[in-house]
């Protein structure tokens, strides 16, 4: 008997800050009809296994309101209060993959990811995240120049590199587990400290100036992997340092064959 294929659902409707807390009902509904059509879609033509792309902003903002924020762990989604529109459509999400297993037999596998950068992504019109505007504004920058911080700088993230994402996603669909599972890095940092990170990388100094009227998302998040670690028998292996310099290197490259930068 042949095996059944896998469904890995990876697309989705979104950016950093400052698309997803602009767009709430665009992004809620193109993600909604999105999911729910994939999930259906898989459950009709035999899927064995579908796997859902979630997110951390499912977690509750009641929880990241300090920097130092203490790790979120998985069952810390309920009482729920999720980032509008996209956090909250990714935790309806997470309920449909229990119910068509529930109901119909289809094998989920779910994990919410922890702010996932690397090349080839997006890196600059609106949906970059925070590593790649940052790659870009340095350098574009000259030694010495000033570069926009959105915040204070204070605010804390943990950033995952793509290919202990992918590595992620193939343990966990190798697994039985059936719960949301965090998947990121447990190394938090302040944006300050990643801005001083890609400047070194740069080989430049540059000067912060903070706007305060930009959207900055929750003051803090980081991942607890206590269970990634039980679950996988593994957690994430690349330093944010040399997952920043390929990062950086590449967007480099684009700009220089862009125009925009001068060749070395």
């Amino acid at each position: 008997m042949p095996q059944r294929k896998s469904q890995y659902h990876l697309a989705a409707d979104m950016g950093g800050i400052g698309y997803i807390t602009a767009v709430h009902a665009d992004v809620a509904r193109n993600n909604v009809l999105m999911n729910a059509n994939m999930l259906e879609a898989s459950h009709i033509n035999g899927v064995g296994r579908f796997f859902f792309s979630s997110s951390a902003c499912v977690y509750p903002l009641y929880k990241q309101k300090e920097p130092d924020v203490t790790p979120l762990k998985e069952e810390d989604a309920w009482p729920a209060e999720p980032e509008e529109g996209y956090g909250l459509e990714k935790l309806f999400m997470e309920k449909l993959c229990q119910y068509y297993y529930e109901d119909h037999g289809l094998e989920t596998r779910v994990a919410r990811f922890h702010n996932v950068y690397g090349p080839l992504g997006t890196y600059e019109g609106g949906r970059e995240k925070a590593p790649a505007a940052l790659c870009r504004k340095i350098a574009l920058a000259k030694d010495g120049d000033e570069i926009e911080i959105w915040g204070d700088g204070k605010q804390t993230r943990s950033f995952l590199y793509i290919d202990d994402c992918l590595e992620g996603i193939y343990r966990l669909m190798q697994s039985d587990y059936r719960e949301p599972l965090n998947l990121g890095s447990d190394l938090m940092v302040t944006i300050d400290e990643l801005v001083d990170l890609i400047a070194g990388i740069a080989g430049k100094r540059v000067r912060k100036r903070y706007d305060l009227t930009k959207p900055q998302g929750v003051r803090g998040r980081n991942s607890d992997n206590t269970k990634m670690r039980q679950v996988l028998g593994w957690e994430p292996q690349i330093p944010l340092e040399k997952g920043l310099e390929i990062t950086y290197r590449w967007i480099e490259e684009q700009l220089r064959k862009a125009g925009r930068l001068p060749c070395p």
